[in-house]
């Protein structure tokens, strides 16, 4: 079951600086830690992106899903980078004790250095870069790993080939995204959709669980249907129809309150309910 979620490339159109674009953005990263997203994907919306295009918005996605003890590492110094410091913590759960054969903490790591008998050298955030066994499996320098460290004292630790904690940052086209073999349920977040009620997530709640979901959000002003240019439950424009096609356009906030809802407000009041079992 995977949840993934797409955003538009120019989500942080409507920032006036770097600073608001980049806490803008940290909004969306927390939505996707607290709601167990797997795949946070950056969909183009070209001409529409203003200042802050696809490299500014995925770079500083990416950035928010790096663990703060590998940023130095994997990122170094990037001018999209200058207000990273204003994002929120993410602060992802550990997933301790998951897997089928050993407990401790799940961690991400860097390999640092491959060594020619079967071993690399994995920066995972302890007081120094650990050398661990990989006797099946060929890695590079830069690579991101999964770490089990079951102790500190003494350090005994073992590479596992599992999801990372958090999510991954993609970019993928919505077609694309709608189109993977593990989309799940899609669904198009508009408040031109259907109303969420109790009813409705009742139903939804066993089809989310079970098959997983994709989610797509609109861009600040531009909503999914001036976007796709399609009227809500319309087929939307896609090459490989009718596979690239919304099983529901969902409004998770009927009766909204403000003439807008923020996209980065639309994640946490659309992925809270569909998150239910």
């Amino acid at each position: 079951m995977t949840r993934s979620v797409l955003v538009p490339s120019s989500l942080a159109r409507e920032a006036e600086d770097g600073r608001e674009a980049t806490r803008k953005l940290g909004y969306v990263a927390r939505a996707a830690v607290v709601f167990r997203v797997d795949r946070l994907l950056v969909f183009p919306d070209r001409g529409s992106e203003g200042r802050f295009d696809d490299g500014f918005v995925g770079t500083v996605l990416e950035y928010a899903a790096t663990p703060p003890y590998l940023r130095k590492e994997a990122w170094g110094r990037r001018d999209e980078l200058e207000y990273a410091g204003v994002l929120p913590p993410l602060r992802v759960a550990s997933r301790t004790g998951s897997g089928s054969d050993g407990s401790g903490s799940l961690r991400q790591g860097i390999v640092t250095e491959v060594g020619p008998d079967g071993r690399v050298r994995v920066n995972c955030g302890l007081q120094h870069p650990i050398s661990l066994p990989a006797p099946d499996e060929e890695h590079a320098e830069g690579e991101r790993v999964a770490v089990r460290v079951s102790s500190r004292r003494p350090v005994r630790a073992k590479l596992e080939d599992v999801p990372l904690p958090g999510f991954d940052v993609e970019r993928a086209t919505i077609e694309e995204a709608l189109t993977r073999p593990d989309a799940g349920v899609r669904i198009a977040a508009s408040r031109h959709g259907e109303a969420l009620s109790i009813d409705r997530l009742g139903r939804l709640a066993g089809r989310t669980a079970d098959d997983g979901t994709t989610v797509v959000f609109g861009a600040p002003e531009r909503g999914l249907p001036e976007l796709l240019d399609c009227r809500p439950g319309e087929e939307a424009p896609f090459d490989d129809e009718p596979t690239a096609r919304f099983d529901l356009w969902l409004d998770a906030v009927p009766n909204q309150g403000s003439e807008v809802v923020r996209t980065e407000e639309a994640l946490f009041a659309t992925l809270a309910p569909l998150t239910l079992e």
